[in-house]
């Protein structure tokens, strides 16, 4: 392919898609840059159907590379990049959630997208450009997709909205904003937000959406002048005889009434059990291709069943649980069920639980951020985990995988704003959420929990934090018409058209996440979406405090105590010795945990305070400052023919002149003075130098 470039001003800054130069064998390729961030996307397709069934097999790959930075990371042994990092695996899944819905789900085609960071300035964030890349890439290449798409990052810094603000205005501002989306809609946002009403939350979604418009089209038009002739896609389809006759079966079947129950495991047995008798009838009937004719039947399925939930909400406002569109689910809230743990939140919605235990440890437990973007600390940390017993079922236990480390991000953020800072709470604070059982929107209830448990362990956090999941159906005919939904479960999660996730205060939002099932949702959508999140979310609020109001005074008795002091930057050396001695010997004798900061902050962790006030006692010993007049108990270090050297705290010499030993002339200091003799002193003076002179002579009487 021909080299080329276009170009595009966004955000002040140039945005620049390239073509021609890199990777000619995927079936798309470009490279994106926007100031000095690169990133290469690539997209390719195998020519005929997966050997993986049951679903589209997209994949999406968000590959860091440290050189992008200029960086050499790693043990001092391995170099190479290994499993990606949290950042990474969240910058994926923001591709993959706004790629997605925009290919046909009958697709079968194999089809990977690879996102590369080949340099990156350290301002502008590579994932707004991976998408963008990635859209480009599927765009110009012959994998049929309906796009293109494209994203934009909105900062807020006062009352300014700021467009792909750089890094450190993000640090400054209350609004992080991920927006992506097609010219006319949204279909992806994620969001971290210090408290923002939704009012606001619109307003920056509306500045996003111009942005996106504009980008949307630019990749557009280099569609037009490039874009290969899109190839006919694998698509698992049956005859129209075949597929009407399943339609027919499941309807015959009773599946509009085996969807409409209260009770999760119910549907789920009744399903089955229709599933069962179409499985019968395609063996019976056609056993020569019982594979690909039950793939077909179970994708008509999934598609009746869609019809009948939206038709249903639709016209007739029924939920297949029978609540209102606007009514949350029976909630149960507890707190401090475990014994010995710092602090326990249990919160359970209908059928979804959430258990989130509180762990506090000291400063130095934060964790260590080492990323191609960022070296940093972090002192909160959020972890979910989804077992598969909260859902019914068998499967290996392999470590989180993406899902769950996006929804660990999620209910982090959701926190984030209403934490105390350091200087108020010390602590390193982790939290881990275990679901328990889940039948929608597990990660907003293990940010109920996350709130609870705080409380409970003691945190001093500025107000509760609430968090609901929202769906939307819409009229495939009549795009206008929709119906919102208010926490919605698994069912009305599949086959609906929206998942959307909302957390915050009384104040406002923290954190938002949305995907969507179709093609994407309009402003007013999420307009209406907001504000009736927003009641719920204070239904659920008061619910929460109706069990626990405020913080706990005291923390749990199995806790650790920190006690914070502040010394002599100059002084640090003191404690810590030479090749860390002294605060080795410190932490050895009390069992305590110490962590000093360059501005001289000590903070010493202890479950025991008796143990905790000995090693503060002796810190204090090795860096306060001697001051004239002082008596101490001294140990005679060295004789000399002038005087004595004795040491009055660990590291501090003073002198005692042969004149100052006793009230008569001394001739020989050996006749008074021993090495090692515990002797009396006071001191006389401390001269500029800090040279300290003692004297011995009515120190007993005084």
């Amino acid at each position: 392919m021909e080299q080329k470039k276009w170009s595009l001003q966004v955000g002040g800054r140039i945005l620049e898609i390239e073509t021609g130069l890199l990777a000619g064998q995927a079936n798309g390729a470009v490279t994106a840059r926007y100031g000095d961030t690169v990133v290469l996307a690539t997209a390719v397709m195998s020519k005929s159907a997966s050997r993986i069934s049951g679903y589209f097999p997209l994949m999406v790959d968000f590959e860091e590379r440290y050189y992008a930075a200029g960086k050499i990371k790693g043990s001092r042994f391995i170099k190479r990049e290994g499993r990606p990092s949290d950042d990474a695996i969240l910058s994926g899944r923001a591709v993959d959630r706004t790629i997605r819905p925009l290919f046909n789900s009958r697709m079968r085609n194999d089809v990977q997208v690879v996102c590369t960071v080949l340099s990156y300035d350290g301002e502008n964030d590579p994932d707004v450009v991976a998408i963008i890349a990635a859209s480009a890439a599927l765009s110009i290449s012959n994998i049929p997709w309906n796009g293109p798409v494209s994203a934009v990052r909105v900062g807020k810094v006062g009352e300014e909205l700021i467009l792909n603000p750089i890094n450190g205005e993000l640090t400054d501002g209350s609004l992080d904003l991920l927006v992506s989306g097609t010219q006319d809609k949204i279909n992806m946002i994620e969001c971290a937000s210090k408290e923002v009403p939704e009012s606001e939350m619109i307003e920056a979604i509306k500045f996003a959406h111009e942005a996106i418009g504009k980008i949307s089209e630019f990749v557009g038009q280099i569609q037009k002048e490039i874009g290969k002739e899109k190839s006919e896609p694998a698509l698992v389809r049956g005859t129209e005889e075949f597929e009407s006759k399943i339609k027919e079966m499941l309807l015959s079947e009773g599946l509009a009434e085996a969807l409409y129950d209260k009770n999760k495991q119910v549907i789920e047995e009744k399903t089955k059990a229709i599933g069962e008798k179409i499985s019968t009838f395609i063996k019976e009937t056609y056993p020569n291709e019982v594979d690909k004719l039950k793939e077909i039947a179970d994708i008509v399925s999934e598609e009746v069943s869609d019809e009948i939930v939206h038709q249903n909400i639709l016209e007739k406002e029924m939920r297949p649980d029978g609540r209102k569109l606007d009514e949350i689910r029976h909630i149960e809230c507890k707190v401090g069920i475990l014994p010995r743990t710092h602090g326990t939140g249990l919160f359970t919605r209908g059928e979804t639980q959430a258990l989130t235990v509180t762990t506090l440890g000291a400063p130095g437990a934060e964790q260590i951020i080492d990323t191609m973007e960022v070296d940093t600390k972090k002192r909160y940390i959020h972890y979910y985990n989804f077992p598969p017993y909260s859902v019914g079922e068998v499967r290996p236990m392999r470590g989180p995988g993406r899902r769950e480390i996006g929804h660990g991000a999620l209910a982090e953020k959701a926190l984030v704003p209403v934490l105390p800072s350091k200087e108020e709470f010390p602590y390193t604070i982790l939290l881990m959420s275990e679901t328990l059982s889940s039948n929608g929107s597990s990660s907003m209830a293990s940010t109920c929990g996350s709130t609870l448990s705080l409380m409970n362990a003691g945190v001093p956090i500025k107000r509760p934090v609430s968090g609901i999941a929202m769906g939307i159906i819409v009229d495939q005919k009549d795009n206008q018409k929709f119906k919102v939904l208010t926490d919605i479960q698994g069912l009305e999660d599949h086959y609906g058209d929206m998942d959307f996730k909302a957390a915050g205060t009384t104040q406002g939002i923290t954190a938002l996440q949305m995907d969507v099932k179709l093609d994407g949702v309009t402003i007013p959508m999420l307009e209406a979406v907001l504000i009736q999140s927003q009641k719920n979310r204070m239904e659920i609020m008061k619910k929460i405090t109706d069990t626990i109001s405020v913080p706990n005074p005291e923390m749990s008795q199995y806790a650790p105590r920190i006690i914070v002091m502040h010394i002599n930057p100059d002084k640090i050396r003191n404690v810590i010795g030479t090749g860390g001695k002294i605060i080795n010997e410190i932490i050895d004798e009390t069992g305590v945990e110490i962590d000093i900061e360059d501005d001289g902050s000590v903070f010493i962790t202890s479950v025991d305070k008796q143990s905790a006030e000995k090693a503060q006692e002796w810190i204090n010993n090795l860096t306060r400052e001697v001051k004239a007049g002082e008596i101490f108990q001294a140990k005679v270090v060295k004789i000399m023919a002038f005087g004595a050297f004795v040491e009055l705290l660990p590291g501090q010499d003073g002198l005692i002149h042969v004149s100052e030993i006793a009230d008569k002339r001394v001739e020989n200091v050996e006749d008074y003075l021993k090495v090692g003799q515990i002797v009396p002193v006071r001191v006389k003076t401390i001269d500029d130098q800090g040279k300290i002179s003692l004297t011995m002579k009515n120190v007993n009487k005084e």
